[in-house]
C-alpha cells in the first residue's frame, strides 16, 4: 500500500463522522478592518472587491446559501453532512449579536455539523470566542486565521495590516479556549525565495496549530498585485516551482496538522496569471507525484521544538 504523503481534510472529517463531509462556501457581506478604513483601505495587494467571495451574499441569505449549496454537493460528491465554511473578508468584524445571527442561520440545518470562520488575528473579540467555545460541544469549529507569511518585511509590501504578534496572540486565545486553528499562508508573496517560504513552514511547526491552507499567489484583476505584475514588477512561481516549494513546506509540518488545503482556487473570469493556476486536479496530482518520487511526506523533515 502506498504511503499517505500528508494528512488531508477529507481524512480527518471521515474519522470524526464517518462519512463523506463537505464544506458549503458561503458569503456574509462581511467587510474587513482593512478596507473599511479602522486598520486600512483597499485591502491586501492581491484582494480584489470582492474578496475572495461569491458575492452570493448581496443576494441570498445564509439559509438560501446553504440550502443551494447542499443539493449541489450531495449530488456530486454524495455528502452526507456539511461545514458551513464563512469565507469572503472577516467573518469575525461584527457585533456578536449580528454573528451569532448568521452562524445559527447556518446550524439550525440538521446535516451542517459545524462550521468554518475565516478571518484575520486582528478582529477576533473576546466575546465571539467566548461563544464558540460555548457551542463547540455541540459542534465542530474551526478557526482560519489569515498569516500568509511569517516575515514582518512581507506583511507590510502586501498591505496586510497586522504583524505576526497579533497572529499569535489570537492563536493562544483561541486554544485556551479549545477551538480548532487553521493557518493559511500564501507561497510566492512579492520579495520571498524559498527559504523565505519554507521558514513560514517552520515557524508554524512550532505553533500550537491544527491545520493549514497553502495557496498559490495568483494574480486577480484590479488588484494592486495585477499594477505590479503589468509593470513587471511581480514575476509568479512557475508550476515547476510551486510544486516543490509546497511539497517541502508539507514535509516540514508535524503529522497531525491537518492539510486542508494545497493550493488556490482561482475565479476563471477573474485571474490573470499563472493560468495554470485554474488546472487544480493536475496540480494536486504533480504534487503527489513529486513528493513520491523524491520520498516527501508530512513529518518527514519536522523537528519537535524548533523555532526556526
Amino acid at each position: 500500500m502506498a504511503r499517505k504523503r500528508f494528512y488531508d481534510f477529507n481524512t480527518y472529517l471521515r474519522s470524526l463522522f464517518g462519512c463523506r463531509v463537505q464544506k458549503i462556501t458561503l458569503d456574509a457581506s462581511l467587510t474587513c478592518p482593512n478596507r473599511d478604513g479602522t486598520k486600512g483601505v483597499g485591502g491586501c495587494i492581491y484582494c480584489n472587491a470582492r474578496g475572495s467571495g461569491t458575492g452570493l451574499g448581496n443576494t441570498l441569505s445564509i439559509s438560501q446559501q446553504v440550502q443551494q449549496a447542499r443539493e449541489y454537493l450531495r449530488r456530486r460528491y454524495k455528502a452526507k453532512k456539511f461545514l458551513a465554511y464563512f469565507q469572503s473578508f472577516s467573518n469575525t468584524y461584527a457585533p456578536l449579536n449580528v454573528l451569532k445571527g448568521l452562524y445559527e442561520e447556518a446550524l439550525a440545518f440538521e446535516d451542517v455539523v459545524g462550521l468554518c470562520i475565516g478571518t484575520r488575528p486582528d478582529c477576533v473579540g473576546e466575546d465571539v470566542l467566548d461563544y464558540l467555545q460555548d457551542i463547540s460541544s455541540n459542534y465542530l469549529i474551526w478557526m482560519e486565521y489569515g498569516l500568509q507569511s511569517v516575515h514582518e518585511r512581507t506583511l507590510r509590501l502586501i498591505n496586510r495590516g497586522h504583524g505576526v504578534e497579533e497572529f499569535v496572540d489570537a492563536v493562544d486565545r483561541t486554544r485556551k479556549r479549545g477551538l480548532n486553528v487553521c493557518v493559511h499562508i500564501i507561497l510566492g508573496l512579492p520579495g520571498e525565495d524559498r527559504d523565505d517560504m519554507l521558514q513560514t513552514a517552520r515557524f508554524l511547526a512550532s505553533m500550537d496549530i491544527q491545520g493549514v491552507k497553502i495557496h498559490l499567489l495568483y494574480v486577480i484583476r484590479d488588484t494592486p498585485l495585477h499594477r505590479l505584475y503589468r509593470e513587471g514588477r511581480y514575476i509568479c512561481l512557475s508550476r515547476e516551482e510551486y510544486v516543490s516549494i509546497v511539497s517541502h513546506f508539507i514535509s516540514l509540518l508535524p503529522p497531525h496538522v491537518v492539510i486542508q488545503r494545497i493550493t488556490g482556487d482561482p475565479h476563471p473570469n477573474e485571474l490573470v496569471a499563472p493560468q495554470w493556476a485554474l488546472e487544480r486536479q493536475r496540480n494536486r496530482r504533480d504534487i503527489l507525484q513529486y513528493m513520491e518520487q523524491m520520498d516527501l511526506y508530512q513529518g518527514k523533515f519536522y523537528r519537535r521544538g524548533e523555532d526556526g
